[in-house]
């Protein structure tokens, strides 16, 4: 097992370059992440559309975050997975969210990259486990669950799995300290992780609601934004808990909790959502109906928000 590196060995390590594999939402984000922080940073696609525009999607950001443009000149782009990760300190897998696919992305990466290189999967939801599990040296594989957009959501899940080292974890939690990120241990690799576990148990309730004729889904949103997720940016579910008392809080749950949506599959509504062409934004309606312009106007929102929340510190 690895022992913790020497400060000449983190000095070297950070030296080397930050290797992303997968150009698209999420990888180049990431990229531009630690092009600020100073890092060299190679990236690689296979799409060679989506690996040419890395650096037009980056020099936006930058110019819209006013931003030091000069990181671009610190990403290069790789043609070749095994050109991109061999001289990495770092490899990043942002590929899509297929099982096959990422194992074997990282047969590929192990072949080509440093013995001594941190493997980190941007997986959302796939147990690490499964995705790491043929690589000859686990120990030096985790999960790195970033959220999106990667360069201003601060948060990483940082997974382990059994065969995980402590001081892979602690590597990784520094580097992403330094980045400016919020890193945080998932110590039990479960399915989701930690926040896609919250998420989504949350979007299951919403969903049940407006399936059962309860409310409809303007109601659901609203509820939510002009309640609770107004506190949620600084009072987490169980501080919230805590405040109003684990006494009261039990008294709620023997009240509501067998009345919530306990479904292990997806809801059928949301299967004849998907099943009817009616994917969301996509196709111009889901849950609900979306003009051009109001799919414009809620992006440009929810940047300017999580702009907001960056400038403050929160």
């Amino acid at each position: 097992m690895p022992t913790a590196a020497t400060p000449r060995a983190e000095a070297a390590a950070r030296a080397r370059p930050i290797a992303v594999v997968g150009a698209g939402l999420m990888g180049h984000g990431i990229a531009q992440v630690f092009a600020l922080m100073g890092h060299r940073v190679h990236v690689h696609d296979p799409v060679p559309a989506v690996l040419a525009s890395v650096h037009e999607r980056i020099a936006r950001n930058l110019r819209d975050l006013e931003q030091d443009r000069s990181a671009l000149g610190r990403v290069t782009t790789y043609a070749e997975l095994a050109h991109a990760v061999a001289e990495a300190a770092v490899v990043f897998e942002a590929g899509p969210e297929d099982l096959a696919l990422k194992q074997q992305i990282f047969a590929q990466i192990e072949a080509a990259a440093p013995a001594d290189a941190l493997l980190a999967s941007n997986t959302s939801v796939i147990p690490i486990t499964a995705i790491m599990q043929a690589l000859q040296r686990g120990e030096r594989a985790l999960g790195t669950h970033w959220w999106n957009p990667p360069y201003l959501v601060p948060l990483v899940e940082v997974i382990r799995t059994a065969r995980t080292s402590t001081a892979t974890v602690e590597r990784m939690t520094e580097l992403l300290k330094r980045a400016g990120k919020t890193p945080v241990t998932v110590a039990k690799d479960v399915p989701g992780f930690v926040g896609n576990r919250l998420q989504h148990a949350l979007w299951r309730e919403a969903i049940a609601l407006v399936a059962h004729g309860v409310c409809d889904a303007q109601t659901v949103d609203t509820v939510v934004k002009a309640s609770f997720g107004r506190r949620l940016a600084v009072l987490g579910p169980l501080e919230n808990a805590d405040l109003v008392g684990t006494d009261l809080t039990l008294a709620i749950h023997e009240t509501v909790l067998a009345d919530l949506e306990r479904s292990p599959g997806p809801s059928p509504y949301l299967r004849q959502l998907v099943a009817d062409g009616k994917l969301g934004m996509k196709t111009g309606e889901g849950f609900h109906t979306w003009s051009p312009e109001q799919q414009a106007e809620l992006r440009q929102r929810v940047l300017e928000h999580l702009r907001e929340l960056l400038a403050r510190g929160i």
